[in-house]
């Protein structure tokens, strides 16, 4: 299998990963094993009309979770069946009482509780599954060699999406403080101490809306999703990874610089 390269880490690793991406996650969709899921998944899913006979088919539902992050539920086939038979259009549905939303989001992908035909049947629906399956997949083997990175790339996909969102940008600061890898993204960004998470969430929100305003000149979910001003989330979050790991990449005056660019 094709290993994607990380040869440094922090800023300058970002942005070797940011200018090399699209050709190493290319080239990552081609490692054997992700073309035969892929191929599998194109050629079955079609025949799939119900959660129960997903569930069943282990290498399906592999890539089906896979596609949302939610791998690790692989042997938990009833608990799954029943976050997509219940759907996303009853306020009591499974998937609307649980707090990771990653659920809801797979339930409506699949759609085997919302509609009379399931999305399955759709002839688009394969490549948009097995398309974000590649894309959890290759953030998975970045975070092999650079956790961080992996947090950074998962921030540059979740974020633009949650922004993108029906809701108040209220309910898109909470979609951002309950999705665990894009909270971690912002809390190191904005300085913020591991104890912080212990304070009321309405104290929380308030915190969050503050420090973003200060460091990044918005309070927007909408605005921090744009393309400059994410970027600058994600350096700064960066920044701030290597300087608490006590290995920062650069020399004293770089590191200097560095800060005094972000305001630090």
């Amino acid at each position: 299998m094709f290993q994607p390269v990380v040869p440094i880490g922090g800023v300058a690793g970002w942005a070797f990963l940011s200018r090399t991406k699209d050709t190493q996650q290319a080239a990552f969709n081609q490692s054997p094993q992700l073309v035969r899921d892929a191929e599998y998944f194109r050629e079955n899913i079609g025949d799939v009309t119900t959660a129960e006979e997903l569930v069943s088919d282990r290498r399906l539902l592999g890539v089906a979770l896979g596609a949302f992050g939610l791998e690790d539920d692989i042997n938990n086939r009833y608990f799954i069946q029943k976050v997509l038979e219940d759907g996303t259009l009853e306020t009591g549905a499974l998937a609307n009482r649980l707090a990771d939303k990653r659920y809801l989001e797979f339930s409506q992908a699949f759609g085997f509780g919302d509609f009379s035909t399931a999305r399955t049947q759709l002839s688009e629906f394969p490549d948009e599954i097995i398309g974000q399956y590649q894309t959890r997949q290759f953030e998975i083997a970045i975070g092999e060699q650079d956790d961080d990175m992996r947090l950074a790339l998962n921030a540059l996909r979740e974020l633009p999406d949650i922004a993108e969102g029906s809701g108040s940008d209220t309910t898109k600061w909470f979609q951002v403080m309950g999705s665990e890898p894009l909270r971690r993204v912002f809390e190191s960004a904005l300085g913020l101490p591991s104890s912080f998470a212990s304070l009321d969430l309405d104290k929380q929100l308030e915190v969050f809306r503050d420090k973003a305003q200060r460091a990044l000149g918005t309070d927007e979910i909408s605005e921090i999703a744009q393309p400059d001003v994410q970027e600058d989330l994600i350096r700064r979050f960066l920044v701030r990874q290597q300087i608490a790991g006590g290995v920062t990449g650069y020399s004293p005056a770089q590191t200097a610089l560095t800060l005094l660019q972000n305001s630090f």
